[in-house]
């Protein structure tokens, strides 16, 4: 896929599935903070959305249910790494910041660093212009807590 930037040509990076299943995902969380509709209703709308057929459905349903069912264990593993309230958090961000920590804490065949990497690509996407600088800090810390062994051997081998 190629957009036009002036007289030069910018290639973006094709989305895999599972990059479209955390997008689709955030944008029901979205609905779901913002909306308080229920979420089959959510689930039923977002999956009708163009392109939804090439995102990785098995991914999508684990991250949109699984979010919202655990939606207050997420936010309490959140609220402690966070300099305000999270009622002060935009939806955009808390929607990011629980794909990340599901992703941590039930989503093990998935490394944390890649987990990281596409939360701060959707907050930079969809979020507030330096809200990903802020999805950034809190998720690292909160892999730090989720995947010591994971992260910690990162570290020792560099």
């Amino acid at each position: 896929m190629t957009a036009k930037a002036g007289a030069t040509e910018v290639r973006k990076p094709a989305r895999n599935a599972r990059s479209r299943s955390r997008e689709f995902a955030l944008q029901g969380l979205y609905q779901v903070l913002v909306s308080r509709q229920p979420v089959a209703q959510i689930d039923a709308f977002t999956r009708g959305l163009a392109g939804f057929n090439k995102a990785d459905s098995v991914h999508y349903d684990a991250l949109l249910l699984g979010c919202a069912e655990h939606a207050e264990a997420l936010d309490a593993l959140i609220a402690p790494l966070l300099d305000r309230p999270l009622v002060e958090i935009s939806p955009i961000e808390r929607a990011v910041m629980w794909l990340g920590a599901y992703e941590f804490k039930h989503c093990l065949d998935v490394p944390w660093r890649v987990t990281l990497n596409e939360c701060i690509e959707l907050a930079k996407q969809f979020g507030g212009t330096d809200g990903h600088k802020y999805v950034n800090a809190v998720l690292h810390a909160l892999a730090l807590q989720l995947r010591p062994q994971e992260t910690g051997s990162e570290r020792r081998d560099r």
